[in-house]
C-alpha cells in the first residue's frame, strides 16, 4: 500500500460494532424513527393477492406501487427488519444515467416515484440533488460520451456534455491536468436508503399492504392451480403469486422451490472521510464525480466526502463460500471485513483527483455484501422452470435505490395487466438457462462484470469470462480453427465475421468502423455472388402438438397458421396492447403438429408466453423445447440450390421446393428437416438437424461446394444483408413498445382473420386512429471510416428531436451506410431529409424508398429463385 494512503489511513475509526440498527448517511436524525410494522404480534393473513419476500428498497418499492395501484391483499414478509441486507449500507447513488436504453426509462420513473411517495406520506426520502459529472481522461473516453449523448437526445433525462472550464467551476476542488471533457446529469444525487424504504412502507400500508417483518420464509410449494403456499415461522399465507426480491438472500428463497438463480454476493466497500475544509467553505453541495478512468465515485458527505472504488476482477472480493453453499443462516444487518489495502490505488486515484483529499482522515469504511448477476443487470419478471407458475423475480438488482422506483411501476404494469409495459428483455430472468449457466459460470461472469463496472461500453462489445458453456455446435472447433470471431448469444457461441489472412484477428474495440468491416463486406460478397454457410444452432426451437395445437397457436399468431402440412408462415405474437411480444416462423408438420422458430436471445422468452397461455386456457397441447437437441446450418447464395444438388436427388427447383416450405431431405447421408427461407434475403435454406449431426453435415456441405466456390460468413454480415432486404429485426424494428402496423409489417397481420388472437381489438383500433410515427430506411452520409448506426441515435430535423433509429449497419452491396429509424409520418416520404446524431455530428440521411435492393437493382424478391 502506498505510504500516502497509509498515513491517511492511520487515524482510521473502523465501525466500532456490529449493531442490528440503521445505518444512516445523511438522515441520522431520523434513525430511531419506529418501523412501519414490527415483529408479529398477530396472526398472519391467510390469503393475498402478491406475496412480496424480501423488506430491502425493492420489495418495499414494489409493496407500495402495487397497492397504490389497486392491488388488494398485497403482503411482503420480511425475514428480520427492512432495510436489513444490502439497502441499509448503501451509499445512496440516484443517477438518470444508464449506459442502455430501456433501462433509461427505469431511471426516469424512479425519480418520479421518490417525488411521489414523499409528497403523499410527508416522510422526506432524505434526496440531495446536486448533480453528477463523468469524467473523461482519455480520447476514448470523449469519445464513449458522445456515443453516449447520440442515444440520450429521444429519452426524457436531460444529459450534456460538459468542457474541462465547466466541469471546473462546478466542481472547483478537481485537479483538471487529465479531464478532457464531463458528462452531467442534472437532478442527479443521493437518497437515504432507511428513509426511502421507510416511505415506500408507510405508502404500501396507506395504500391498504401488510408488512411483516421478523416473518422469514421457510418454505414453498406450488398448488395445482399455479397459486402458492408461503410458509413462514408463523403461519403459511396462501397467495396468488409470489414475487422474490430478496436481495443477497434471493438466492436461498429460490432454493426452497428448487430454482438455482443466477446470483452471487460480491463486497462492495467505500469509505467516509471526516470534515474537508474545502468542503465545508462551499455554500451549496458539490456534484457527484465518477471518475471512470479512477474506477469510483466520490460523493460528498456533510462536510466529507464518500468514495467508492469499483475493483478490477482480480481484487474485486466474492463470498465464495456463499456461492457453493448459501448464505450463512444468521448473517443479517452486518458488515465484512473491510481492507483497505485492497482499494488502495482507488484512493491515491481519488487523491490526485481532489487533492483536498489527502489531508483528510477516514473516518468511516464500509464493507457490505450487494447482489450481482452475470451481465450485472437484474432478474425482473415472471420467472420460467418446468411446471413452474406465477412465480417472479425483482432480484439481483445490483443499484437497488435507483431502480427500485422503476422496477415498482414496470413488475406492477405487468403484473395487473397481463403484458409489460415497455421493452426490458435485457432483465428477463429467464436469460441465463440452468441448460447452460451453472454456478462456476455466474460466479466467474460477475466477477468480470464487477470489475468492468467503470470500463468504456464499446459497440460490438465481447467480453471473455465463462466461455464458452455447455452450448456449443458441432462444428465450433471446426469454424474456430478457420479464424471464426465468436459472438456470445445466451450462451451460445456463434460466428461473427472471419478473419483471413492479411486481416487483424480478434475483437478491435472501436466507436467507428474497425478490423472486422472490410472481412464482413468479403462475406457479404460472398452470399450475393457465390454461397455461404452460417451456423444458426442457436435459433430457439419448439414443436407444439396435440389436438388443441392450431386453436391456441390461431390465438397466439396475429398471422393465419399454415393450412398445407410442409409451409412455413413468418408470424407474430402480440400483446393485448398490440405491441410486437414475438416473430417466429410457424412450419406445419402435421395435422395437429407444429414447429417454431425464434431468435437466440428470446428463447425462454417467447417459450414462456407460449406455456403461460396454453396453461390459462386449458389447451390440450404437449409443448417441447428441442433448442439444444438441434442444430442448425443455414445455407444462401445464388449458387445454394446447386451446392444443395450434388448431395440430394430431391427436386430442389423453384416449383419443386418452393419459397417459405419445408421437407424432408437427405444431404450426404445427414437427415435434415429444410425450409427454404434466408434472412439474408437470397436464395437460400435453413437445415434443421440432430445436433450430433452438425459435423457431418457441414463436412459433406463444404466438399459439395468447393468448386462453386461455398465459404463461411457470420452474423454481422447476415445483418447487414437483411437491412438491405428491408427485412425487420425482432427486438430492434419491433418490440413490445411497437405495433406492427407502424413497423411495417402489415403483410404478415391478418386483422380481419374469423378468430380472435391476443391484440387483435388493439390493433382495430389502431387503425381507426391512425398511426403516429412510421418506421423507415434512412441513407446516411458518414466519413470513410464511420460510424455508422447501430440503433438508439437520435432523429434531428429543423432543430427538434423527431425519432430514433432502430438499426444499422454499413450495406455492401448499395455501398451506403444504412438505418431504419421511427419518424413522424410527415417526415416518413421518401427523399425526405433529416439528421442522424453519430458522435457528436448530426449526419445528413435521407428517406429511401424500400427495399433498398429493389431499386439499386431492379431484381429484388422475398427469396432469389
Amino acid at each position: 500500500m502506498a505510504n500516502v494512503v497509509k498515513a491517511r489511513c492511520a487515524g482510521v475509526s473502523r465501525l466500532l460494532s456490529w449493531r442490528s440498527t440503521t445505518f444512516h448517511l445523511d438522515a441520522v436524525s431520523q434513525k430511531n424513527d419506529r418501523p412501519t410494522s414490527g415483529p408479529i404480534s398477530r396472526r398472519l393473513k391467510d390469503e393475498a393477492d402478491t406475496v412480496i419476500i424480501g423488506g430491502g428498497v425493492v420489495g418495499t418499492g414494489l409493496a407500495y406501487c402495487l397497492a397504490k395501484a389497486g392491488q388488494k391483499d398485497v403482503v411482503l414478509l420480511e425475514k428480520t427488519e427492512l432495510t436489513a441486507g444490502s439497502t441499509w449500507h448503501a451509499a445512496g447513488l440516484t443517477t438518470y444515467y444508464n449506459p442502455g436504453i430501456n433501462m433509461k426509462k427505469v431511471h426516469w420513473d424512479s425519480f418520479n416515484v421518490f417525488k411521489e411517495v414523499e409528497r403523499e406520506t410527508g416522510k422526506d426520502v432524505g434526496f440531495h440533488g446536486p448533480g453528477t459529472i463523468r469524467l473523461a481522461s482519455t480520447p476514448e473516453r470523449v469519445d464513449e460520451f458522445r456515443y453516449q449523448m447520440q442515444r440520450q437526445g429521444w429519452n426524457k433525462a436531460p444529459q450534456w456534455m460538459l468542457t474541462p472550464e465547466e466541469v471546473h467551476q462546478m466542481h472547483p476542488l478537481l485537479n483538471m491536468d487529465k479531464v478532457l471533457m464531463g458528462l452531467h446529469n442534472p437532478g442527479d444525487g443521493h437518497i437515504d436508503p432507511y428513509s426511502l424504504t421507510q416511505a415506500y412502507a408507510i405508502g404500501a400500508r396507506m395504500y391498504g399492504a401488510d408488512i411483516y417483518q421478523q416473518a422469514g420464509v421457510t418454505g414453498m410449494s406450488m398448488r395445482s392451480d399455479g397459486s402458492w403456499n408461503v410458509d413462514t415461522q408463523h403461519g403459511t399465507i396462501h397467495t396468488q403469486r409470489v414475487v422474490n426480491a430478496a436481495g443477497f438472500w434471493a438466492h436461498e428463497i429460490g432454493r426452497l422451490c428448487g430454482l438455482e438463480l443466477p446470483l452471487v454476493t460480491v463486497q462492495h466497500m467505500y469509505v467516509v472521510t471526516g470534515p474537508i475544509p474545502e468542503v465545508q467553505a462551499r455554500e451549496t453541495e458539490l456534484p457527484v464525480i465518477r471518475d471512470l478512468e479512477g474506477s469510483y465515485y466520490a460523493r460528498q458527505e456533510r462536510d466529507g466526502l464518500i468514495i467508492g472504488p469499483y475493483e478490477r476482477a482480480e481484487l474485486m472480493k466474492m463470498q465464495n463460500h456463499w456461492v457453493s453453499d448459501g448464505v450463512p443462516p444468521g448473517f443479517g444487518k452486518e458488515f465484512f471485513d473491510s481492507d483497505l489495502d485492497r482499494i488502495s490505488e482507488y484512493l491515491e486515484a481519488a487523491m490526485e483527483m481532489i487533492p483536498a483529499v489527502r489531508d483528510a482522515d477516514i473516518t468511516r469504511d464500509v464493507c457490505g455484501p450487494i447482489t450481482c448477476t452475470p451481465d450485472h443487470l437484474p432478474l425482473v419478471g415472471p420467472f420460467m422452470a418446468p411446471g413452474l407458475r406465477n412465480y417472479w423475480l425483482a432480484a439481483g438488482v445490483f443499484d437497488g435505490l435507483i431502480h427500485s422506483g422503476g422496477l415498482g411501476k414496470y413488475l406492477t404494469h405487468w403484473i395487473m395487466n397481463g403484458e409489460p409495459p415497455y421493452d426490458l428483455i435485457e432483465t428477463d430472468p429467464n436469460r441465463f438457462s440452468e441448460s447452460w449457466c451453472n454456478r462456476n459460470f455466474v460466479a466467474t461472469r460477475c466477477r468480470e462484470s464487477f470489475g468492468f463496472n467503470n470500463i468504456i461500453i464499446w459497440p460490438k462489445e465481447e467480453r471473455p469470462a465463462g466461455r464458452p458453456t455447455t452450448r456449443v455446435s458441432g462444428i465450433y472447433q471446426a469454424l474456430l480453427d478457420k479464424r471464426a470471431e465468436m459472438g456470445f448469444h445466451s450462451g451460445w457461441e456463434q460466428p461473427n465475421w472471419f478473419a483471413k489472412e492479411g486481416d487483424t484477428p480478434g475483437y478491435r474495440p472501436s466507436f467507428r468502423r474497425t478490423n472486422w468491416f472490410y472481412p464482413v463486406g468479403r462475406e457479404c460478397e460472398l452470399v450475393l455472388s457465390k454461397a455461404g454457410v452460417i451456423d444458426l444452432t442457436p435459433f430457439g426451437k419448439f414443436e407444439v402438438g396435440g389436438p388443441d395445437a392450431a386453436r391456441l397457436l390461431d390465438y397466439l399468431f396475429a398471422n393465419n397458421l399454415p393450412q398445407q402440412v410442409g409451409r412455413t408462415r413468418v408470424s407474430h405474437m402480440l400483446t393485448p396492447c398490440g405491441g410486437v411480444y414475438a416473430e417466429m416462423t410457424v412450419t406445419r408438420l402435421g395435422e395437429d403438429q407444429f414447429f417454431l422458430v425464434t431468435g437466440s436471445g428470446s428463447e425462454l422468452h417467447d417459450l414462456r408466453w407460449i406455456e403461460d397461455h396454453a396453461w390459462k386456457c386449458g389447451y390440450d397441447v404437449v409443448i417441447t423445447n428441442v433448442t439444444d437437441d438441434m442444430g442448425v446450418l443455414g445455407i444462401a447464395g445464388p449458387r445454394s440450390r446447386r451446392v444443395l444438388a450434388k448431395l440430394t436427388s430431391h427436386d430442389l427447383s423453384k416449383e419443386g421446393f418452393k419459397f417459405l416450405s419445408c421437407q424432408q431431405l437427405s444431404l450426404g447421408g445427414v437427415h435434415v428437416r429444410a425450409v427454404r427461407i434466408s434472412y439474408t434475403g437470397e436464395l437460400g435454406w435453413e437445415l434443421y438437424h440432430a445436433r450430433e449431426d452438425t459435423a457431418r453435415l457441414y463436412e459433406v456441405l463444404m466438399s459439395a461446394g468447393q468448386e462453386f466456390g461455398l465459404g463461411d460468413f457470420g452474423t454481422y454480415a447476415m445483418g447487414s444483408l437483411r437491412l438491405e432486404k428491408g427485412f425487420r429485426g425482432w427486438g430492434a424494428e419491433m418490440t413490445v413498445d411497437n405495433n406492427p402496423l407502424e413497423a411495417g409489417l402489415g403483410s404478415f397481420i391478418k386483422i380481419n382473420k374469423p378468430t380472435d388472437f391476443i391484440g387483435k381489438a388493439a390493433l382495430q383500433q389502431l387503425q381507426q386512429e391512425g398511426l403516429t410515427r412510421k418506421l423507415v430506411c434512412l441513407t446516411v452520409e458518414v466519413e470513410e471510416d464511420g460510424p455508422d448506426a447501430e440503433g438508439n441515435e437520435t432523429i434531428w430535423h429543423q432543430g427538434e428531436v423527431v425519432g430514433f433509429t432502430t438499426s444499422g449497419a454499413y450495406g455492401y452491396r448499395v455501398q451506403e451506410s444504412l438505418a431504419y429509424a421511427y419518424v413522424p409520418p410527415h417526415l416518413a416520404q421518401p427523399g425526405t431529409v433529416v439528421q442522424v446524431e453519430l458522435l457528436g455530428s448530426r449526419r445528413p440521411a435521407t428517406v429511401q424508398q424500400e427495399p433498398l435492393d429493389l431499386f439499386a437493382y431492379g431484381q429484388w424478391s422475398p427469396d432469389r429463385s
